[in-house]
């Protein structure tokens, strides 16, 4: 096997299994519950990219962040999202506009979607194991592209599931009972980032 293979497969199998149980899925999947799928999932492919680039460009450097930098700036993101999220889905509106709404998801234009998507994934992996993963990776094998395609392939693979899962349940729940929740997960994860700065 080349190193070039052992690097992808490597950062792929590696990426793969810190992603799966870790926010980046949740959050995309509660993006897609909110947003039509195809922006969210261009959105958070573009954030992915621009990460991988981030974590093979610095490989192991970017482990000296100061993590109360990267905890703030984290836990502004999810903060914001949050906001956003539970004004609108306690907002009064008619029982006729929700039942309207539950036909599709918010009639938001495709680029105004996938930023928000791109800005909210983009924070939530800056500095995650999922990148601190691929830089190491990158350090140990030297073989930059092999180890970011592998890495972005399996964060692609990980929104792709979280995007069809998302779309599979937002017609079932009501529209404002999602936009509560991925309000109060969203809330979530920037207390978890806050209470990083404490440790």
């Amino acid at each position: 096997m080349s190193p070039a293979v052992l690097a992808f497969l490597s950062a792929f199998g590696l990426v793969l299994a810190v992603e799966l149980p870790d926010k980046t899925l949740v959050a995309t999947l509660v993006l897609t519950t909110r947003f039509r799928a195809w922006p969210v999932f261009a959105g958070v492919c573009a954030a992915f990219a621009v990460q991988c680039v981030v974590a093979v460009a610095f490989g192991s450097v970017l482990t000296l962040l100061p993590d109360t930098v990267v905890a703030l700036i984290v836990a502004t993101m999810f903060g914001f999202g949050a906001f956003m999220l539970l004004r609108e889905g306690f907002a009064k509106g008619t029982d006729g506009g929700e039942d309207a709404s539950r036909s599709g998801p918010s009639p938001l234009s495709f680029w105004r979607s996938a930023l928000t998507s791109f800005g909210v994934l983009f924070a939530a992996e800056w500095g995650d194991a999922s990148q601190l993963a691929t830089a190491s990776v990158a350090a140990k094998f030297g073989s930059p592209l092999a180890v970011g395609l592998g890495a972005f392939f399996a964060l692609v693979s990980v929104a792709g599931l979280a995007v069809v899962i998302g779309a599979k349940i937002r017609s079932r729940i009501r529209p404002r009972l999602i936009q509560r929740c991925a309000g109060f997960v969203f809330a979530g994860f920037a207390g978890l980032s806050l209470a990083q700065l404490a440790f």
